[in-house]
């Protein structure tokens, strides 16, 4: 059904003088004075950061941040920053990592006479946006990019910061088939793998929340059963080591069952943003009358952990939720 892809390193232009005459120099510059082929990069959080870092070890990454503060920072790790998203309008393809639908519609079609993408990159760039967001609003940000002769593709990626250091993100592709290969090189820098899955960019951030629903049930339940163990005075270490060396041995329950039995809920994916893709889940299913009883389980304790004030955790704190509400022994350095 999906095909895996890895495309050359090397990242080809749009522009037509480029196809006839070949590769220009990387230092080639507009009339704005950015070079062509600079990659523009919105939404420096922890796995933007991580991500354009990467970037930037092959070709100029032009950052752009809404606090002045930041920008020392991202300068250190050989990034251009800016906080003028204008500054990112002459640039080959921008990246956007934002957290939700407003942030990436605020970006991409502009705010109170703002330009946004949409108006200001020139007819043949490409938005790649690797945010978990809507089907909606992909299909919107895809169809006002087509207005302006722009391309739109959707990227969501599987992974924590710690692997976007490491390059090791796996990476959902979508949109036309000639923008998804022109951007596989970038991909290629941020992941061990890219999967495309059609011409929809709302398909791959389907993909996505699905995948993220997966994940967040598997850990309700390791959750409760490590509590359960906990609570009767067995070793859940061994439980997890016993269940993911037989008939539980795949990644999410490998890793996370070690960090629910650790007690470690340093967050990577923290609650609020896990709850914000749990509602676009379920809003998903409402909309093609598919019931998702447990997703809507792992709601309500997302919502518990945030009422009890643990909403700067991971959402391994799934597991701290579930000891709690069983009256299993708690770590005292578990809970802030």
């Amino acid at each position: 059904m999906f095909k895996a892809e890895s495309g050359s390193l090397r990242f080809s232009s749009a522009t037509a003088t480029d196809a006839a005459s070949g590769q220009q120099s990387a230092d080639r510059t507009n009339g704005r004075g950015t070079a062509l082929g600079d990659i523009g990069f919105v939404g420096l959080g922890r796995m933007g950061t991580a991500m354009a870092k990467n970037l930037a070890a092959a070709r100029q990454v032009i950052a752009c941040v809404r606090r002045p503060e930041q920008m020392g920072t991202l300068l250190a790790l050989g990034l251009k920053p800016t906080t003028n998203l204008a500054d990112l309008f002459d640039c080959e393809v921008v990246i956007s990592m934002l957290p939700d639908d407003e942030a990436v519609r605020e970006v991409a079609l502009g705010r109170q006479g703002r330009k946004g993408l949409a108006a200001g990159l020139r007819p043949g760039a490409i938005h790649l946006s690797m945010s978990t967001i809507s089907t909606a609003a992909a299909s919107q940000l895809a169809s006002a990019h087509a207005r302006c002769g722009q391309g739109y593709v959707a990227a969501p990626v599987f992974g924590n910061p710690d692997a976007a250091k490491t390059r090791q993100l796996f990476i959902v592709a979508a949109g036309a088939p000639t923008d998804v290969e022109r951007c596989q090189p970038l991909l290629d820098q941020l992941g061990q793998r890219t999967f495309a899955v059609g011409d929809d960019p709302a398909h791959a951030n389907l993909i996505k929340l699905m995948g993220n629903m997966l994940t967040a049930t598997a850990l309700e339940m390791l959750g409760e059963t490590v509590a359960l163990m906990r609570k009767r005075g067995l070793d859940p270490a061994r439980f997890v080591e016993l269940m993911t060396s037989t008939m539980f041995g795949g990644r999410v329950h490998r890793i996370y069952g070690e960090r629910i039995v650790a007690q470690d809920y340093v967050a990577g994916f923290a609650l609020p943003l896990v709850l914000k893709d749990v509602h676009l889940a379920l809003a998903e299913a409402e909309s093609a009358a598919v019931p998702m009883p447990s997703v809507n389980v792992v709601k309500d304790r997302l919502m518990t952990g945030i009422a009890c004030g643990y909403a700067k955790l991971d959402w391994t704190a799934l597991g701290l939720i579930a000891a709690e509400e069983a009256g299993a022994p708690v770590a005292q350095c578990a809970a802030p």
